[in-house]
């Protein structure tokens, strides 16, 4: 989502242009972009970013041959400044072909040197909280660098503070997001998720529509920083302006479950949206188009047990997936003409039980697992020739 992440970046750097903001995106590089600008920028980040996961500020990066070498530096950075010993912390470090043989010794000694400079400034050290800490140092390691950053997050960014109830393998807010950006997705353009489990799609475009910023209901770390501004803060916070309510629905979805639909209805009015968002229990094979003017159907499609909810239970896992996605596409080629269709999914096979061509494959992660959002223009008259039965032909 690195790209994507980027250009939305760039319209949060013009949100703080008014304002002083000094936000320039720099380069992206794999799982992150870098940019740079004012603690406010950062606070902006925070509050605004619906696909970052995190905003860390890059305290130190330098060469390493070895963990003494990670010790020292650590030690140099004044730490003071930003938190002190009342505060709890936690470190975490990951690494791409570092030479090290263990994390957790290079951890440790991360923890070592921030604690050690705070007991020579005051004779006191911070305490480790690795559940709810109220700092997090993160380390990065390549095969010759090294880089500290202080996480101005805290809690992952992900967790927007409104989502309690969640279904089997609930869609994280920021890929959800994520996917949206992706498939080109802005308010006015209908959009229907017929998969819709707990409604992570469907919130997350809604807040959009509504101009709730991700954030609005939650914590940050750097509210936790010494000194500060919490004018600056309170005033990037009052500068939100939420959009006028629609008055006309654009977004739908529906679920196999009573259950998943009940879900979403609470998690949509948990995240703040007091507009329609028409939810219906249906199969996905049984769905209509919600609107006359096509629009983006964007799903995560169940699968394995998921799509056995109410299937034959004599048959496989396969069984069920091929017969679940000859159907779906049978609905998708005779009611959604003119639809962009946009499946997310860890099977890559998904087009070929579909019987459908993608016009694009965006590969993704989910965590660790390997995903693709697949595109599928449904032409009008896709399905003509599908119809069509054979006639007799007589010469004359």
């Amino acid at each position: 989502m690195e790209a994507a992440l980027a250009e939305e970046l760039d319209e949060i750097a013009q949100l703080g242009t008014s304002n002083g903001g000094k936000l320039k995106v720099h380069n992206q590089v794999p799982g992150g972009v870098h940019c740079s600008g004012t603690l406010e920028d950062a606070m902006r980040m925070n509050l605004h970013s619906r696909i970052a996961s995190r905003v860390l500020m890059r305290m130190a990066h330098s060469r390493y041959v070895n963990e003494n070498d990670i010790y020292d530096r650590t030690l140099e950075q004044p730490w003071e400044d930003w938190f002190g010993i009342h505060h709890t912390i936690r470190i975490d470090v990951t690494a791409i072909k570092s030479p090290l043989r263990s994390l957790e010794f290079t951890t440790l000694k991360i923890k070592d040197g921030i604690c050690d400079r705070f007991r020579d400034l005051c004779g006191k050290r911070p305490s480790v909280d690795t559940r709810t800490p109220d700092m997090r140092i993160v380390g990065f390691l390549d095969a010759n660098n090294f880089t500290l950053y202080l996480d101005t997050s805290g809690e992952a960014l992900f967790k927007r503070g409104w989502r309690l109830d969640t279904g089997d393998a609930p869609l994280r807010e920021n890929l959800a997001a994520g996917l949206l950006r992706v498939a080109g997705w802005k308010p006015g353009i209908p959009l229907f998720d017929p998969m819709c489990g707990s409604g992570t799609i469907l919130a997350e475009a809604a807040q959009i529509v509504a101009g709730i910023p991700p954030g609005l209901h939650r914590e940050f770390a750097f509210e936790k920083f010494n000194e500060v501004d919490q004018t600056a803060w309170q005033t990037i916070k009052g500068s939100i302006k939420l959009n006028p309510l629609p008055t006309e629905p654009t977004i739908f979805g529906s679920d196999i479950s009573g259950d998943m639909v009940s879900m979403t209805r609470s998690n949509l009015n948990k995240a703040g949206i007091h507009f329609d968002v028409p939810l219906k229990q249906i199969e996905a094979q049984e769905v209509k188009a919600p609107t006359t003017t096509p629009g983006i159907l964007l799903t995560n499609p169940p699968y394995g047990e998921r799509i056995g909810v109410r299937g034959d239970k004599s048959l496989t896992d396969d069984d069920l997936a091929k017969e679940f996605f000859s159907d779906f596409s049978a609905t998708l080629k005779q009611r959604f003409a003119g639809w962009s269709v946009f499946l997310f999914t860890a099977d890559l096979g998904v087009p070929k039980m579909l019987r459908l061509k993608e016009s694009r494959k965006t590969p993704f992660f989910n965590g660790a697992l390997e995903c693709r959002l697949f595109r599928f223009d449904m032409v009008a008259g896709f399905n003509r020739r599908e119809q069509a039965k054979p006639k007799d032909v007589t010469g004359h």
